[in-house]
């Protein structure tokens, strides 16, 4: 009888203290182990840049494991969140002075310690990412991967028709220039108006002082998305585990 090609190969790679891939995706939420098996019979999943068979094993806490062309975070104990963080709220997992700290809102939804990545200062609110995967968390971070990063700002009016032609050419500031990748202007209201603005800046209050700069000071700060991940009808105060895509999105995003 010819051979069931779906039979693991005998000389399928076997590392201690691996899993059968199958139970690795499907323990990642990818779908069943049934499921699972389809995806590696397809040539649909590579371990390490290898195309993997079945009857592979792999390593979750240690292998890169790729679905779809996708990159698949199949190690459980990490964990990755979306938070609305309100307006008052400081930018640290705890305050010495006793003000309100992120972990506040999450020591009660989430059992493993997690980080945040990067800031909002404490009047201003809306999209913060929570973390204990360190590598992703550094390159989200780090200006030379150019993660980009959106606001809605409430900012004194009107607003001139040449702003977003001066804030894409560039706005000197005293710790050096900053250009936007994207502005308009979303609507007016009496003297005020709300615009959009989209940039790869990282530094301390970057957004309210390119603003105040052009003379048109924030009244009110919400960043709307990092990256691929937006902050949607996320209530404040909120948090919300990222789906595997958006896990995924991340990382490609940083260029892994």
């Amino acid at each position: 009888m010819p051979r069931d090609e779906r039979a693991p190969k005998p000389d399928a790679p076997v590392f201690e203290g691996a899993e059968r891939l199958q139970k690795v995706l499907a323990a990642a939420g990818v779908g069943s182990r049934r499921a699972c098996e389809d995806l590696i019979f397809r040539r649909q999943v590579t371990v390490n840049g290898r195309v993997a068979t079945l009857g592979d094993r792999a390593d979750p806490t240690r292998d890169v494991i790729h679905v779809d062309g996708e990159r698949l975070q199949a190690d459980v104990r990490l964990v990755y969140l979306a938070m609305n963080k309100p307006r008052g709220v400081v930018s640290t997992m705890a305050d010495e002075k006793g003000r309100a700290a992120l972990s506040d809102f999450i020591s009660n939804r989430v059992e493993q310690r997690v980080y945040h990545v990067g800031r909002l200062d404490a009047d201003s609110e809306g999209l913060l990412l929570l973390t204990n995967d360190g590598t992703l968390a550094h390159r989200l971070m780090h200006p030379s991967y150019g993660v980009s990063k959106t606001y809605l700002c409430e900012v004194a009016g009107p607003i001139p028709r040449n702003l977003g032609r001066r804030l894409a050419a560039g706005i000197e500031l005293e710790d050096g220039p900053v250009t936007v990748d994207s502005f308009k202007l979303v609507d007016t209201l009496g003297k005020t108006a709300q615009v959009e603005l989209t940039l790869h800046e990282g530094r301390k209050h970057i957004v309210r002082r390119l603003l105040d700069e052009v003379g048109h000071p924030v009244a009110r700060l919400v960043r709307t998305a990092i990256g691929p991940i937006r902050l949607g009808d996320l209530r404040a105060g909120r948090t919300r585990r990222l789906t595997n895509a958006e896990v995924a999105a991340l990382f490609k995003a940083v260029g892994d």
